[in-house]
């Protein structure tokens, strides 16, 4: 099968990657290397340096499937700079809608979880929804096969490290390897659905046979933790707390039911045990 990843170098985009030459299928990345890194291309994947704002209408090579990952992916950036975000969340997903439309390809979307908690607290929450109305209508008018996929906060191989884009888990691991003490925002008492990489490549993959118009399907692992109780796994670690961030919201959770009916996917991994293993790996005590 013919697959295209869109933000293919990116952290979520590799590891689907990965999957899909695993799986013998032949895989063509766009990605214009903002959030996404040489060193995370695989051996067997065709990679094309493209924005899909600007570029993508005038490809015309033929796909089975569009995994359209790419985005800017974190709420701070896109308070900062909104328009940025918007462009290229919303419009860059107009223009995969329009390559699919024109080629009936069926459309992989990766929303977010951020549209639990008001779309109107960041740049990135409106223009992700944005995004998933879009994949609707492009059903609805169209006839179009798209499936939405929510991520919540997600972890595991090829996370960014540092940088506006990095992720807790990411940042408490980097600090704790070099010996600082572990930032946390506000008083760490937010809580978080915590998803393993691999379950999320695992629910995308699913949605390769079906037949849908706009379905959303929530993938978490329907379990949080507080940031507190996450720098309580790094062992013996010192904590610095961080002024609160506008945007942020005090809970996600994810309700994976559809999923599960519909897909048949459940969530495999677990927060702790992860990291457990992590600090085995690194032979920390």
């Amino acid at each position: 099968m013919q697959t295209l990843v869109t933000g293919g170098a990116g952290f979520v985009g590799t590891n689907l990657i990965k999957r899909l030459l695993s799986d013998g299928h032949e895989v063509t990345s766009f990605d214009n290397y903002v959030t996404g890194y040489k060193e995370n291309e695989q051996e067997g994947c065709r990679y094309i340096n493209i924005d899909v704002r600007e570029e993508f209408k005038n490809w015309i090579r033929e796909f089975d499937v569009i995994f359209h990952l790419a985005a800017l992916a974190r709420i701070q950036p896109s308070i900062k700079e909104p328009a940025t975000s918007i462009d290229t969340n919303f419009n860059g997903t107009l223009n995969v809608l329009e390559y699919a439309r024109k080629k009936n390809i069926p459309v992989i979307y990766a929303g977010s979880s951020s549209y639990h908690h008001g779309l109107y607290g960041s740049p990135y929450a409106w223009s992700k929804y944005g995004g998933e109305e879009l994949c609707k209508l492009y059903s609805q008018v169209y006839n179009l096969n798209t499936s939405i996929c929510r991520f919540y906060n997600v972890y595991g191989d090829h996370m960014i490290t540092s940088g506006d884009y990095a992720t807790v888990v990411a940042i408490f691991q980097r600090q704790y390897n070099n010996g600082e003490s572990l930032t946390i925002t506000g008083d760490g008492k937010q809580k978080r659905d915590f998803t393993h990489v691999d379950d999320i490549v695992d629910g995308l993959m699913k949605c390769i046979s079906k037949d849908n118009r706009g379905d959303i399907f929530e993938l978490g692992s329907g379990e949080n933790f507080s940031i507190n109780e996450v720098a309580n796994m790094f062992p013996n670690s010192n904590h610095k707390y961080i002024p609160s961030r506008p945007g942020e919201y005090d809970k996600t959770l994810c309700d994976y039911s559809r999923a599960k009916l519909e897909l048949g996917w459940e969530p495999k991994e677990d927060l702790p045990t992860y990291i457990k293993k992590w600090l085995e790996e690194n032979k920390w005590e």
